[in-house]
């Protein structure tokens, strides 16, 4: 079931991120993941509609995070990787929440044919991410 997500929640989704990139993006170094980790817990969270998905116990598995119709974050825990969480994400924010674009960095091609699978193509790509380091993005739209 998709929950809504509150401020409080925030430390648990920041390690659910750290999760998810540490066994997807193996192009992210341990100082750009210091420098991240601020950065998206006091900006890129409140600047998101986020949703969840919670175990029994009330821990956060996955979260999507959606803003101006675009997918701005999609992470899930490591170890439920593959047990359709995402997909639940994913689908809620687009049927719930209009989401029809997302930015995915092209060195997770995991991520890359996840988008793929449920219905995005890429539209263009940008050789840096949005603070200028050399993670190419590939643009995708429904």
């Amino acid at each position: 079931m998709i929950e809504d997500v509150t401020s409080a929640d925030f430390a648990e989704l920041l390690a659910v991120w750290e999760d998810s990139v540490r066994a997807t993006h193996d192009f992210i170094t341990e100082i750009d993941i210091a420098e991240f980790k601020p950065m998206i817990i006091e900006h890129a969270f409140p600047a998101v509609t986020l949703k969840c998905v919670k175990d029994d116990h009330k821990s956060i598995l996955g979260f999507i995070g959606v803003a101006d119709n675009k997918v701005e974050m999609l992470f899930v825990l490591n170890k439920c990787r593959g047990q359709g969480i995402g997909r639940q994400l994913l689908t809620f924010a687009i049927n719930k929440l209009q989401a029809i674009r997302v930015d995915v960095n092209e060195q997770n091609p995991l991520a890359v044919e996840f988008y793929k699978h449920m219905g995005f193509e890429v539209t263009s790509r940008s050789p840096v991410d949005d603070m200028g380091k050399p993670f190419p993005i590939l643009h995708m739209s429904l």
